[in-house]
């Protein structure tokens, strides 16, 4: 396994717990196109922000040979990232939309 397909695959999980995750809570579900978005966001961004720990796919790689515990710490990286994303882009959006609807109603 080489670092491009570790990245690849964390990236695809996140896309798979963020369409996921929408469809079981409906509250957190933009479409499947929003979520998959919100999935390679998140993803990404957190694999980024705490690949310095130790979780990179070049950490994951560095012996040879696949280092399983960190790709399962990876993976879950990338599943709760995209979740988070996930749940603060709705925030966002409510807030937004709550905006909108006060400024039309004045």
């Amino acid at each position: 396994m080489t670092d491009t397909l570790i990245s690849l695959i964390s990236i695809f999980i996140g896309i798979i717990a963020a369409n996921v995750f929408g469809i079981f809570s409906k509250k957190q579900y933009f479409d499947i196109v929003g979520n998959s978005m919100a999935g390679v966001f998140g993803s990404i961004f957190f694999i980024k922000a705490l690949g310095r720990l130790g979780i990179s796919p070049t950490d994951i790689m560095k012996t040879g040979t696949v280092n399983n515990v960190l790709l399962i710490v990876n993976l879950l990286v990338s599943i709760f990232g995209a979740i988070i994303i996930l749940v603060s882009l709705k925030k966002i959006n409510i807030k937004l939309n709550k905006k909108k609807l006060s400024n039309k109603s004045s």
